[in-house]
């Protein structure tokens, strides 16, 4: 799904917030600008290392990030350099792309969004190597723009995102993590990357540190909100509508929010059973039994409300904010990604 329709299809289902038609279109044209600088941006004399960009870019996405970088700029209603918004956007998503191919390596994963992966076309090497590439013309683009500001904002945010993800691993196979060695996780992988987007599209449009916070604080709560819906797919999601089987996470021994607050809610004979089909291989009747506990002992709900929360406290960070169509279509996007079945 493009930004395009991304954005059409929350103004759609989004009730109470007057989303433009003309904002959409906006947008529309937008991303076609964006796409072209990434294709401008993913040439490569070395015809491997285009081939894996394209792939990867070819498969699709909403473009969230580029996105949430030309919103941000928008939403502290200041001048901003639209050039520089299509570049530094393209940049950030180009930086997303290569922790797609890099977790597609990590997971075998043969297909991302019904296509395959550029590792399943070209296999481990070639798939990381492209990564690299995608992140060192990422660093390129930041480096030409000469903001240094912004680039260290980026570059804490990517040394965050690369730390969370050892930090996930570090966990994987552990059962009795605690709820913030987990949130811990989700900040660091992807609350702190959203949220330097939502940043560095306020330093673009204004020196003002109120408002670059405001909308980094907005970023950080919609990541974490994000990213525990995630969690709640997971266990609760149609499995048609996110494309992989139930408790996926809890099949690969990755502890996550609903587990989390289930085990103490189980007795000594439900924990053990959870134990020993922690990571170890579960069947689907298995898998639905631990759901069961989790909607009868209240674990969903409980990070369902976490999920509401942060969404809150997103909202609540933008009221500092001069009232404009960004701003509404950000709040927007947090109801959406509330709401979101995929």
């Amino acid at each position: 799904m493009k930004v395009a329709s991304f954005f059409s299809k929350i103004a759609e289902n989004v009730t109470g917030l007057n989303i433009t038609p003309k904002l959409v279109d906006e947008m529309s044209r937008w991303t076609e600008e964006v796409e072209a600088e990434l294709h401008r941006q993913i040439g490569s004399p070395i015809k491997l290392v285009e081939d894996v960009s394209a792939l990867t870019l070819d498969a699709g996405g909403k473009r969230l990030r580029p996105a949430l970088v030309r919103l941000s700029a928008a939403a502290t209603g200041q001048p901003y350099d639209a050039q520089r918004v299509i570049k530094l956007g393209a940049a950030m998503e180009m930086i997303h792309m290569a922790t797609l191919i890099h977790d597609d390596v990590i997971d075998d994963a043969a297909t991302r969004r019904g296509k395959p992966t550029a590792f399943s076309q070209y296999g481990n090497t070639a798939s990381i190597l492209g990564g690299d590439v995608l992140l060192a013309k990422a660093m390129k683009i930041l480096a030409e723009d000469g903001d240094l500001p912004i680039i260290r904002t980026v570059s804490q945010a990517v040394v965050e995102l690369a730390e969370g993800e050892v930090r996930e691993l570090e966990l994987r196979g552990e059962l009795a993590i605690s709820r913030e060695d987990h949130l811990q996780v989700l900040r660091m992988k992807t609350a702190s990357f959203i949220e330097c987007c939502c940043r560095i599209g306020a330093m673009i449009a204004t020196p003002n540190e109120q408002v670059q916070n405001s909308l980094g604080a907005y970023g950080h709560h919609l990541g974490m909100a994000f990213q525990i819906v995630d969690d709640l797919l997971d266990f609760r999601g149609d499995t048609k509508k996110t494309g992989k089987p139930l408790a996926t996470d809890f099949r690969e021994g990755q502890a996550t929010l609903p587990l989390l607050y289930l085990i103490p809610e189980l007795n000594a004979e439900e924990s053990a059973f959870v134990g020993k089909k922690f990571g170890n291989g579960s069947t689907d009747a298995e898998i639905d039994r631990i759901i069961g506990w989790m909607n009868m002992r209240g674990s969903l709900g409980q990070a369902d409300q976490d999920a509401r929360e942060h969404g809150s406290l997103a909202n609540l960070s933008l009221e500092t904010l001069p009232d404009s169509p960004e701003k509404n279509l950000l709040l927007s996007v947090t109801k959406f990604v509330l709401a979101r079945q995929s």
